[in-house]
């Protein structure tokens, strides 16, 4: 009985999102910290130079996501390039592909709620994240149809402010060209700009939930990055003429990113219950309880949210995010190099442009940031080498 009972509980997820919910799904993670925060940004390091930078980080996003597309259609599991590292690659590389992106989306989750704090009480911040964290984390809890209904009314609300912000950059006389342009600046937004795309990896990771998922995966990826990159686009043109931000900018900017913090709960969490199906977690990460929703997991993202959201750093932390994004679809890319002929529904050209972008882009970060970044790769390496040690030992 306990045998039949572990095994229910770590069986597959169910299918029952479409492409119209994984495209909300990807959107809600795209527009967000990135169009909200890290716009303007770009626009006070490249002047008008973040409009190019926009479209760059765009380009570089489009092959990510059509790489991420064919491997997620050829391999429909929770887990995204954690498993697809694992399948096609290197264990080692596909642990460091989850570990990375544990930490990438974490710190971006944290960046977001720290940011929402901000809007409110500048001095309390980081209590007002963490009462978001709970909140967002509840609403988890009670399963992807509640959340994702939830999730439509903030994409709904975030495009339309985002729409009518743009109309005011592009045809509003209160705005000037007066922010100069940087070509250094311009490739350094390029790689901030990066991770506020990379929302569209929220459709991959939850491959195992989406119907019919060699059809609708390509379809939602596709259709979330034309998306958002009109709406980028938009945006950066407003800042590049620093149109004024008014007051319902900034509410929307709450809700997108209540938006962003929901999504990435949902997304990293899959990830943590991929890692404890392999053992590079504890196998309580693993389990899925009666209703098929990965609770230990959930609660276990929230609590590497909580930990990052008590550092307090803004800033720090989306500099952190964009190395370790960069590192982790880099390797997405090399994966889809390994696809079969018959996996394959791009070149090859369009994976080796994804690869060389990625690791170019990444240049570009501070280096304090790339540092700790490798450092904290190496301790997960660690970690890895010797908790798989320790799990094989007790379980003789």
């Amino acid at each position: 009985m306990r045998l039949l009972r572990s095994r229910m509980q770590t069986s597959g997820l169910k299918r029952e999102v479409g492409v119209f919910g994984a495209v909300l799904l990807g959107l809600g993670s795209i527009l967000g910290t990135g169009v909200f925060v890290v716009v303007g940004l770009g626009a006070g390091l490249a002047g008008w130079g973040v409009v190019p930078a926009i479209v760059l980080a765009g380009l570089l996003a489009v092959c990510n996501g059509l790489n991420s597309a064919q491997l997620a259609a050829a391999h429909p599991v929770s887990g995204g390039t954690y498993e697809y590292g694992y399948r096609l690659l290197t264990p080692g590389l596909g642990f460091t592909a989850g570990w990375l992106f544990l930490l990438a989306k974490s710190a971006s989750a944290a960046t977001a709620a720290l940011a929402i704090g901000h809007y409110f009480f500048p001095r309390f911040e980081v209590i007002i994240a963490l009462l978001i964290i709970a909140g967002m984390t509840a609403l988890v809890l009670n399963g992807v149809r509640r959340s994702n209904l939830l999730n439509a009314v903030i994409v709904g609300l975030t495009v339309l402010a985002i729409v009518i912000y743009s109309l005011f950059g592009l045809f509003g006389n209160s705005g000037t060209w007066d922010g100069g342009f940087s070509a250094l600046g311009t490739l350094e937004a390029a790689a901030l700009l990066f991770v506020g795309y990379t929302g569209y990896g929220r459709i991959a990771t939850m491959g195992e939930e989406i119907s019919n998922p060699r059809r609708n995966i390509p379809r939602a990826m596709f259709w979330t990055l034309g998306v958002s990159a009109l709406l980028y686009v938009g945006v950066g043109i407003a800042s590049a003429r620093s149109v004024p931000t008014p007051i319902f900018w900034k509410v929307a900017g709450i809700v997108a990113m209540l938006g962003v913090l929901l999504n990435l709960i949902l997304g990293l969490s899959r990830v943590l219950l991929a890692m404890g199906r392999r053992g590079d977690m504890p196998t309580l990460f693993a389990k899925v309880d009666a209703s098929d929703q990965p609770r230990a997991a959930v609660i276990g993202i929230t609590v590497i949210i909580v930990v990052l959201s008590l550092m307090g750093s803004i800033q720090l932390a989306w500099s952190f995010s964009a190395f370790t994004v960069l590192c982790y679809y880099a390797l997405t890319n090399l994966a889809s190099l390994k696809l079969g002929s018959k996996q394959r529904l791009y070149p090859k050209w369009i994976a080796w442009c994804g690869l060389a972008g990625c690791l170019f882009l990444a240049l570009w970060v501070p280096i304090p940031v790339m540092l700790s970044g490798l450092f904290l790769i190496f301790i997960g390496l660690v970690w890895q080498y010797f908790f798989k040690r320790i799990a094989t030992k007790s379980s003789f």
